[in-house]
């Protein structure tokens, strides 16, 4: 796995640090929440362009936001009581099943 792809999987996971995290700063407005999240809003978005330097825009926004996507929800589900139906688990996993079909039909395996 290249350089680029490890940043892209830590930009998705910061990703979803950041998403969660603006729950918690309430419109910006707590000082210690607020810079949490803006710092790993940056984090995330310079790891992501780092990782289109080699990765073809599509296919890492793809990943990126598929790793927030199923990460925040997993997050939801496991600690903020969100519901775990059988299909939304479903659906998550066709999100993560495009996630890996993209790193690996997109010459990724470099």
């Amino acid at each position: 796995m290249s350089i680029s792809w490890i940043f892209l999987i830590i930009a998705g996971c910061l990703e979803c640090g950041w998403a969660v995290g603006i729950k918690y700063t309430e419109g910006f407005s707590r000082p210690i929440p607020s810079l949490l999240t803006a710092s790993a809003m940056i984090a995330s978005f310079w790891l992501l362009s780092l990782a289109m330097k080699t990765i073809p825009v599509g296919t890492a926004y793809a990943v990126w936001t598929g790793i927030g996507a199923t990460g925040v929800a997993i997050v939801g589900m496991l600690f903020l009581d969100e519901p775990r139906d059988i299909a939304r688990i479903l659906c998550l996993l066709l999100i993560l099943s495009g996630v890996i079909g993209l790193k690996i039909f997109s010459g990724g395996m470099k």
